[in-house]
């Protein structure tokens, strides 16, 4: 099997049965060994910022290693068994069937008038207070979380898989997955974590800036306004405290006409988050429909351009 269908059936894949509960995801096992080597490195290492930087590199590289080490083992066995083990990792570090299934629940709650319920939903997939959010802003949270993961879940996971195979896709996911884990501000990982979250912010910038325009051509080809998807993201797109989170964000603003950030609240303590958007409407819970819509679309889109620009990049080289 070629290394075009290996991502569109990885592609594919994601899209059926997304992450099912229970079985030993990688990026699971990823986390646990983050873990242990976090508690290793603490230890052993009295400057936690340096031990920070060991662990980082630590687990990237190692999941890198482990990836290739893994196929390459297949490969032995069998060429088919190289194979489906690439189409098992690269499926492995998308989450476009998962960010849905994760965010539907809040819509079809909000629908049913059942906000304590929407809002113990939401607590699953973000990170800021829920107790105290109205319909409106648990629509913002949702449509936002939406927005931001499709650039670490989807459009990300793509780019590296169709630049450097399975391998980099998987190590993106760990790089990312310690960001998640360790990329705070709070005293326990504020000095431990920056290596995590400087990494996640490298690895995350060229995809970031793809997937603007490529979110704006997805929210056009869904009905909404792409022209304004575009616009807003390069007026807004650093409106945002990450330097990459703010462009996918601004890009479905944009798209839906609605104004993103704000304040939000962090274990009772208020955030004033930059504006993104203007503010021509209300969010409303089909706005998180919407949403599903155009991280669809994008998701399509961006198998398209990654696996096309790979395959002209190695007829350019003759491979």
């Amino acid at each position: 099997m070629n290394f075009y269908w290996q991502v569109v059936l990885a592609y594919v894949l994601d899209l059926l049965i997304g992450d099912p509960r229970g079985y030993p995801h990688p990026v699971r096992i990823v986390g646990f060994c983050a873990q242990a080597l976090e508690r290793t490195s603490r230890e052993l290492f009295k400057n936690q910022v340096f031990a920070g930087r060991v662990t980082a590199l630590a687990v990237a590289g190692g999941t890198y290693a482990a990836s290739w080490g893994v196929l390459k083992l297949l490969g032995l066995a069998h060429p088919w068994a190289e194979s489906l083990g690439s189409v098992f990792l690269i499926y492995a570090a998308l989450a476009t069937r998962s960010l849905y299934d994760e965010s539907r629940p809040v819509l079809e709650f909000l629908k049913a008038g059942n906000e304590e319920l929407a809002r113990k939903n939401l607590s699953n997939i973000v990170g800021r207070d829920t107790d105290r959010l109205d319909q409106t802003e648990i629509a913002r949270a949702a449509v936002e979380t939406v927005a931001e993961s499709s650039l670490d879940g989807i459009v990300s996971p793509l780019f590296y898989a169709c630049l450097g195979g399975a391998p980099l896709a998987m190590a993106y996911k760990a790089v990312n997955t310690m960001d998640s884990m360790f990329g705070h501000q709070d005293e326990t990982y504020r000095d431990f974590g920056r290596a995590a979250a400087r990494l996640d912010d490298a690895a995350n910038f060229i995809p970031a800036r793809l997937t603007g325009p490529i979110m704006a051509l997805a929210s056009a080809l869904c009905g909404f306004r792409g022209r304004d998807s575009l616009l807003t993201t390069l007026k807004d797109g650093q409106n945002h405290d990450s330097p990459n989170a703010g462009i996918p964000e601004a890009a479905m603003a944009g798209a839906l006409g609605i104004q993103l950030g704000g304040r939000n609240y962090y274990e009772g303590l208020a955030v004033e988050k930059p504006l993104i958007g203007a503010k021509t409407r209300e969010i409303a819970a089909e706005d998180i429909s919407r949403g599903h819509k155009i991280m669809f679309a994008t998701s399509g889109l961006a198998l398209i351009v990654f696996v096309c620009g790979r395959y002209f990049l190695d007829s350019l080289l003759g491979r």
